[in-house]
């Protein structure tokens, strides 16, 4: 009864806003039936796509259901409205820092609670004669941040361009990634730690079964992740659970792919007690007892878990034996992606650091990386955090793409310098800029953008349309017809194999270049 009061209080709104409107005009969304009931939505202040939001995916993972795979949402009788985002996942409440605005993080005014299995969905509002290609956009946040609400990921521009879009939240932090002995011995599968992926396999799984009544392509969606989003898509396509789930895949600055770089079951376990016995539980009961906010103080970065459910052998390996689920790939990094963990050492320090590690090969990896002066030695070990944790791993992962799969694989470098705020420092192309651009809603960025970085943006969102509507990046997008026709307006984006190493550059300009940072990646797999 409640739901049906309010979706009458929406209807009442809605069509006031229609008669102060006569250049524009709004009108309700028709009602839409998903497999859990009926809901409504909105509509953008253009009329031309629909919005829906905070559509549950998966039942609260509370009480009993804290550290378990999750559940099936529940039905509702009536129409649910969905006209505003769930809650955040549980996580600190974000301050603005450095380059991180406010339009990068989770809204101020967003309720953050473990009660956040929701998505939200963008469609165009006029009908099409066939399903339009899903986009999945899957946010970072280093695995203990971030939401499918942060504005600079909203969906109506690339759904305004044809797409159906949606963003999706999962459980994070210690509430997605705790593994623990006695959560392993609990689960039918004899594994703990992954919670948080398997909320974005369930999310998907759900697109899957409900997106046709969007008017999205249930067998032509593409996830990009960006950061953590992208580690966690990484995993899916490694994982047996995400078979069939996916068609394409964008990367955006967030490998897994070095050596062994996923926790294995007995060490993550073993971490887990210890976190749990700091906290003065000691049994499933007492774990679940204890409140949200007390299991956020001290938490830290997790990875995925090989746990032999979800991932059966480490990624690498696992894309090394053709195991993966194959899929369409464009991967970049930015050219200033970086994983500083402290002050870097002087000209004199590095350079005692190279000779020690690289004996013989020393001389070589500084002529990669120069010092010889403090200056040039900070450069240097910025650069190495960029080619080594970013550069190198997407290359790893592009490469095995490449050889063991079947589809093509894109790569692209971002090397736009976003525009400096007057008295801030310049932050360049940093992590996770590239966001706002790809999606095109740099007008949601407070930042003094020049036309060119307007047209950047246009290019490159339309490349990314185009590959999850095809696969290919250069093919143009079109509604009207089925044919396929490379858009020759655009430069011509050279698809990425072994023997040939060209990426797209997006900066200054847009052309295919040599992949930056080879002579490192040679030397990172020799030494």
């Amino acid at each position: 009864m409640a739901h049906q009061i309010t979706s009458l209080i929406l209807l009442l709104l809605l069509t006031c806003l229609r008669g102060l409107s006569q250049s524009t005009p709004l009108k309700l969304p028709a009602r839409i039936r998903i497999e859990q009931g009926w809901i409504s939505g909105a509509i953008n202040a253009s009329g031309d796509v629909h919005i829906y939001k905070g559509i549950p995916y998966a039942a609260p993972p509370i009480g009993n259901l804290r550290w378990k795979a999750p559940q099936p949402a529940p039905s509702w009788k009536g129409v649910r409205p969905c006209v505003a985002f769930g809650p955040n996942a549980m996580q600190p409440v974000p301050v603005p820092s450095g380059a991180y605005g406010k339009e990068i993080l989770i809204p101020p005014d967003g309720p953050i609670s473990e009660d956040c299995l929701y998505l939200n969905v963008w469609a165009p509002a006029k009908k099409a004669n066939k399903k339009r290609p899903v986009l999945v956009i899957v946010h970072g946040g280093g695995f203990t941040g971030g939401s499918g609400s942060i504005s600079l990921l909203d969906g109506e521009q690339m759904a305004r361009k044809g797409l159906v879009v949606v963003s999706i939240n999962y459980r994070l932090g210690v509430f997605g990634f705790l593994a623990h002995p006695a959560l392993t011995a609990e689960s039918p599968h004899h594994s703990s730690g992954n919670y948080g992926i398997l909320d974005q396999i369930a999310a998907f799984e759900w697109i899957k079964k409900n997106i046709s009544a969007f008017g999205g392509d249930p067998d032509n969606i593409t996830a990009d992740g960006g950061s953590a989003g992208s580690c966690s898509v990484l995993t899916i396509v490694a994982s047996p659970l995400g078979k069939g789930l996916l068609r394409r895949v964008i990367s955006e600055s967030g490998p897994l792919f070095q050596p062994k770089e996923c926790r294995e079951l007995r060490a993550a376990e073993h971490e887990g007690l210890q976190t749990m016995q700091a906290k003065q539980a000691r049994t499933l009961s007492q774990m679940r007892a204890l409140s949200a906010d007390s299991l956020l103080k001290g938490d830290h970065l997790r990875l995925p878990v090989v746990d032999n459910y979800l991932l059966t052998d480490h990624i690498r390996d696992l894309f090394a034996a053709g195991k993966q689920n194959d899929v369409d790939l464009l991967i970049g990094y930015n050219e200033g992606d970086q994983d500083m963990r402290g002050p870097a050492q002087s000209a004199q320090a590095f350079i005692r650091m190279a000779k020690g590690k690289y004996g013989l090969d020393a001389d070589e990896f500084l002529r990669i990386y120069p010092a010889s002066t403090d200056q040039q030695a900070a450069a240097s070990q910025v650069a190495i955090s960029r080619d080594r944790v970013f550069g190198w791993g997407n290359f790893l992962w592009a490469k095995a793409q490449s050889r063991q799969g079947q589809q093509k694989v894109w790569m692209y470098y971002f090397s736009r310098s976003v525009p400096a705020v007057p008295g801030k420092p310049e932050y360049g192309a940093f992590h996770g800029s590239q966001g706002a651009y790809v999606l095109d809603n740099l007008h949601r960025w407070n930042l003094l953008f020049t036309q060119w970085d307007k047209t950047l943006s246009e290019r490159m969102s339309t490349y990314w349309v185009n590959f999850a509507t095809s696969g290919n990046p250069n093919i143009a997008y079109s509604e009207a017809s089925t044919q396929k026709k490379v858009n020759e307006q655009m430069p011509f984006w050279p698809p990425f194999s072994v023997a040939q190493t060209k990426v797209m550059e997006f900066g200054s300009e847009v052309k295919p270049i040599n992949l930056p940072s080879m002579r490192a990646f040679r030397f990172f797999e020799v030494e």
